[in-house]
């Protein structure tokens, strides 16, 4: 197969590798057969089956993070030990934590990064392998060059420095989840350095950090993932070797983190900016996206020594992870330092729920893995006109949605930045399709016009739709069916725009409002109905008030028999307000509840009282 040589990339051709499809499954003591090649385009990799790993095996059960959180909280709470509250844990006095970080995320291709094999999620193991994923003799890497593409995107959202001329290099390491020995990587010249993240309160950081920081990324560089292992019982591992050779980047952050709040706030919005430019496939919910930190301390009455001796805990798969796997670290090595030992460089782990760091292995260097510069792999060369037309067709970030969400919506920052973050960025297009079909329907032309309906849009998109899945099914919330383009399979943006005009035009009420949305969830509408509002007219929901003499007569029968509480507003310096809200509940709950708007009712019984129930009781015997 020829070489790749170098090129402007704004003027490329595209290469491809037929795909294997065969299912395969291996043992961890690896005994392998030897891997033959057939005349078609199919690889086939096999692997001896053995009693303790039966081809048939089930495969494992996978326990939904959420689960796996509960169930060590229910095992924390049974032991009776308290977990200290992270935001209360940020600082050890007398004591300074620095931490670095590592986050590989994967690129949304197609193909993977030196073959044409397809990228899979979901499909069965092993069914996407090209030759030279396996490493069989003859095979050589052919970059794949549209995966630069999201790359680039990725450099650019973190503000990077693009490089012209980046090359790749070998990275030596044998283990079974590497099929050629080594790893392709960027050590010596990546593609992208000197970026740098700018991190405020909103964003999560951590209260000692202030109005904000600002984050360098040192460089960011392109390379191979591995294959995924699959532990089973009895130190049996199956392989899937669809992994091997998906398209990743690298960011590596220089050490300029001191807490450990801010460190997850910073991989957050480093998932935040990749999802908003359609570089990762996926975040760390999904394992698109995995964490390393970097964690050493030092004394603060010694500003001037070095860094401490710095330990990585590898693969942190959630924000919470981050943030409690550093706090775990630093807490260990100050025990250590203060028993008056040394921090050994090794690489650590964690699993979720734990309270420390275990030893994995000692830190390999540099010397260990030998990096040579990959005489297979040609330079890449990066053209100018590439790099800005992405700079220009990149869109707007998350923090400009943000301050407009925030601006010219009315939007707190925590339910924009909710908005943001929540489904991929997909939460917020579905935000700006039905804001705009709510535009429409009012006749808004800017929207300070109508900022309470705005944010009564929110509010139902945040919480409402929430609540669908968690209090009235099994589903979990991801499989409302958000959509890049602004859609909800489960609750179109048409009907939930026709609802919230309704609501916020006082056609009808919230417990209406609620109700409707659920017949959407389940298909009533459209399906019985056509529209919302046929539901409203087949049903009879429309919101027909009480009168004020009606309103007057419900707030007399309500405080029949509640002299006590009348006299407790009598001569009070601040109006009792629970107690008005008590008697406005007896309101609605002796009046036709369909009728009642419960802020008229609130205004018809302070009024009552004021003007007339307290006179009485100053006036009575």
């Amino acid at each position: 197969m020829p070489h790749m040589q170098p090129a402007t990339l704004s003027r490329y051709l595209l290469h491809g590798q037929f795909i294997s499809r065969h299912c395969l499954r291996t043992r961890s003591r690896i005994q392998v057969l030897p891997v033959t090649a057939s005349p078609a385009p199919l690889v086939r990799y096999l692997h001896t089956e053995t009693r303790e790993s039966p081809l048939n095996a089930p495969a494992p059960i996978h326990v939904p993070l959420r689960k796996q959180l509960k169930d060590e909280a229910k095992k924390q709470k049974a032991s009776g030990k308290k977990k200290k509250k992270n935001a209360d844990n940020q600082v050890v006095d007398g004591w300074e934590l620095t931490v670095g970080i590592e986050i590989h995320a994967q690129l949304n291709t197609a193909k993977k990064l030196f073959s044409g094999a397809a990228t899979s999620f979901n499909d069965d193991p092993n069914t996407h392998v090209a030759y030279f994923d396996l490493a069989t003799p003859g095979s050589q890497p052919i970059f794949q060059k549209e995966t630069l593409v999201p790359a680039l995107r990725a450099a650019l959202a973190l503000n990077c420095e693009v490089q012209p001329v980046s090359r790749f290099d070998r990275k030596h390491y044998f283990h079974w989840d590497q099929p050629s020995g080594y790893q392709i990587t960027q050590y010596y010249e990546p593609f992208a350095r000197d970026g740098r993240i700018h991190l405020r309160p909103r964003d999560g950081i951590a209260a000692e950090d202030g109005e904000g920081i600002s984050i360098g990324i040192k460089q960011i560089q392109m390379e191979q993932d591995t294959a995924k292992t699959l532990a089973q019982p009895g130190d049996v591992h199956w392989i899937d070797f669809n992994r091997v050779g998906m398209p990743l980047i690298e960011i590596i952050t220089h050490p300029e983190i001191h807490y450990p709040a801010t460190a997850a706030s910073f991989v957050r919005k480093v998932q935040a900016l990749l999802n908003a430019v359609d570089a990762c496939v996926s975040g760390m919910e999904a394992g698109g996206l995995r964490a390393d930190v970097n964690v050493s301390v030092r004394r603060t009455d010694e500003p001037n020594a070095p860094l401490g001796q710095r330990t990585e805990i590898k693969n942190l798969s959630s924000f919470k992870a981050v943030e409690d796997a550093v706090i775990a670290e630093r807490d260990r090595q100050i025990a250590v330092l203060e028993a008056g030992g040394t921090i050994a460089g090794e690489t650590r782990g964690w699993s979720i729920g734990s309270t420390e760091t275990r030893r994995l292995r000692g830190k390999e260097g540099e010397v260990d893995y030998r990096y040579m510069p990959d005489p297979d792999v040609a330079p890449l060369s990066i053209g100018p006109d590439l790099v800005a037309h992405l700079r220009d067709t990149m869109g707007e970030l998350p923090d400009d949605v943000v301050d407009e969400l925030t601006r010219d919506f009315g939007l707190s920052s925590k339910d924009a930045m909710s908005l943001v973050l929540l489904d991929g960025g997909m939460r917020v297009e579905y935000f700006w399709t039905v804001v705009s079909l709510l535009q429409s329907k009012l006749g808004i032309d800017a929207p300070e016009q109508h900022k309470a309906c705005f944010l009564l849009a929110t509010n139902w998109i945040l919480h409402e739709l929430g609540r669908l899945t968690a209090e009235r099914s099994d589903e979990p919330a991801q499989d409302m069916g958000f959509s890049a383009d602004g859609e909800c399979l489960r609750v179109p943006a048409q009907h939930l725009a026709d609802l919230i005009s309704h609501l916020y035009k006082r056609e009808i009420t919230a417990k209406v409002a609620k109700e409707l949305l659920w017949a959407v969830f389940r298909g009533r509408v459209p399906g019985e109905y056509r529209t919302v509002s046929d539901a409203i007219d087949g049903e009879g929901l429309w919101f027909k008030e009480l009168s004020a003499d009606e309103y007057a007569a419900l707030a007399d029968t309500a405080v029949r028999g509640q002299e006590d509480v009348l006299r407790q507003f009598v001569g009070a310096k601040a109006f009792p307000q629970g107690k008005l809200m008590f008697l406005v509940g007896r309101m609605i709950r002796l009046g036709q509840e369909e009728r009642i708007d419960p802020k008229s009712a609130e205004g018809v019984m302070r009024e009552r009282i004021e003007g007339v129930y307290v006179p009485a009781f100053k006036t009575g015997p």
